[in-house]
């Protein structure tokens, strides 16, 4: 890397210039696939042309054709950004990296979370300055959402926005030498639906030897839709849009339809004879699989890469706080939701009931929804994955409890993030409907949180004993950490 005033960088397709700020080197909007356009946007990701010259990179591109999304009282704005930046050549990564911290570093590469259907590298959350600070090269990148990146269309392959992240990664392969980076020592990390498709990732097989670890954050092994599920999403979206439910028809309609069409896919019953809906209603897209990926890795996928996977204690709350629905949640609201969830309803209330017996009704709801939507999945990839010796598996659990929303929101999804890029400073997370609310976060815990992602992206070690199928030891993080064995004992066997 040339280490002059402006940064320059040289990658396969072409030379960068990057930014330099506080000891940190930033490279944004780097294309590591061509623009998806026209019928582009359902194919598989191609590789960008080269350019001549120097490509600026000193500030953010567009994003993926994305709708706002909300979270009633609750203000998300540092999690989703600012919405949809608009234009064609946004399948881009951007590159955080020390400047004078020499060569083969730890890569960390990560994907943002959003329902399948928002986010972008253009939010605070994902900064990657803490991690360049402390010796890692931070990749983030943008993938495609929503109808372009998920819907299962004839005629189009399958997870799109999936096989963006592996081309990103064959990008981080290739190029990221350049920037300091070990291409042999790369953790692919993600949150929420990024989570879940760092799970995916995990189990394909075109991703295999592109990085060494992985940490899934709040996401699902047993996240993925059914192939039967799948087509009534697309039926939804093809007669929302007036068209027939094929790639050629999608690939006539310009992205702001696409993206109006997605926002009104709501309310889709996704239950079959032979499977629950795996998002109980909150988003319409997900993987789309044969084989869920909790099973695949249990037939071996994966099998070379350490695991670090955890939930946060209340990931519930995020979806019935900020509306109000917490409060106002009965016992026919917790019936309904377990009857979404589970083949046996009544077995799975009584669990909850059992394991928390001073819980009231949106206690319980929460409760069933977070595990519905992150925990059951989450605890299957890790069982599968510690079955398996070759690599290590280690699992965490977030307590902490966020006072906003007069102390309601809690340990709630999405609440590890900040402390984990070690960004709870940033002002919008401040306040009584901000995510860390009102109060202060102890002082050490995201200095703390942030180096055991280090560390266990560094040696694979995040320093505590690894989970297996008998002791089931989870770290659960809050003020003070404690290390716990199958702390969830009757929610898990529940789920099965």
């Amino acid at each position: 890397m040339n280490r002059r005033v402006d940064p320059v960088a040289t990658t396969a397709q072409g030379t960068v210039r990057g930014r330099r700020q506080d000891g940190v080197l930033s490279f944004l909007n780097i294309p590591y696939a061509a623009p998806p356009t026209g019928a582009g946007r359902f194919g598989a990701p191609r590789p960008h042309d080269s350019w001549r010259g120097v490509r600026d990179a000193t500030a953010p591109g567009p994003n993926a054709p994305q709708s706002e999304r909300r979270f009633g009282g609750v203000d998300m704005s540092p999690y989703f950004g600012d919405g949809w930046s608009r234009g064609e050549d946004f399948l881009t990564v951007g590159v955080r990296t020390p400047e004078d911290a020499g060569a083969a570093l730890p890569v960390m590469v990560f994907v943002h979370g959003g329902g399948f259907v928002a986010g972008s590298t253009r939010s605070a959350l994902y900064d990657g300055t803490g991690f360049a600070r402390d010796g890692v090269v931070l990749v983030t990148l943008n993938y495609r959402l929503g109808i372009s990146g998920f819907l299962d269309i004839p005629g189009a392959p399958a997870n799109r926005g999936l096989l963006d992240v592996v081309a990103a990664l064959r990008w981080v392969r290739e190029n990221i030498a350049a920037f300091g980076g070990d291409a042999d020592n790369v953790t692919l990390f993600g949150q929420s639906a990024g989570a879940t498709v760092v799970g995916g990732v995990l189990a394909t097989p075109e991703a295999t030897g592109l990085f060494r670890r992985a940490i899934v954050q709040s996401g699902s092994g047993l996240g993925a839709f059914t192939t039967e599920q799948a087509a009534r999403v697309t039926r939804a979206a093809a007669d929302a849009l007036g068209i027939e439910p094929r790639a050629d028809a999608f690939a006539e309609i310009p992205d702001e339809r696409l993206v109006r069409a997605a926002s009104g896919l709501t309310g889709i019953d996704l239950r079959t004879e032979t499977h629950h809906d795996p998002l109980v209603g909150i988003s319409p897209f997900s993987l789309v699989l044969d084989t869920q990926p909790a099973h695949a890795v249990a037939r071996g996928r994966g099998a070379d890469v350490d695991l670090l996977i955890g939930t946060n204690s209340e990931e519930g709350n995020l979806y019935l706080v900020p509306t109000g629905e917490y409060a106002r949640s009965t016992a026919a609201d917790v019936d309904a939701l377990a009857a979404r969830s589970h083949p046996d309803p009544s077995k799975l209330v009584a669990a909850y009931r059992t394991a928390r017996p001073d819980a009231d009704f949106g206690a319980l709801r929460s409760a069933v929804m977070g595990d519905a939507l992150f925990g059951a999945g989450s605890w299957a990839l890790a069982d599968a994955h510690a079955a398996d010796n070759s690599s290590a598996t280690f699992c965490y659990e977030f307590a902490w409890r966020s006072d906003a929303l007069d102390g309601q929101l809690g340990a709630t999804h999405t609440m590890e993030l900040p402390f984990v890029f070690d960004l709870t400073h940033l002002p919008r997370l401040h306040g009584p409907a901000a995510l860390l609310g009102p109060g202060s976060p102890p002082t050490d815990l995201a200095a703390r949180v942030h180096e055991t992602w280090v560390r266990f992206a560094r040696t694979g070690d995040p320093g505590w004993d690894p989970y297996d199928t008998e002791r089931r030891t989870t770290m659960r993080i809050d003020t003070e950490w404690t290390q716990l064995d199958d702390p969830h004992t009757r929610e898990r066997q529940a789920w099965h």
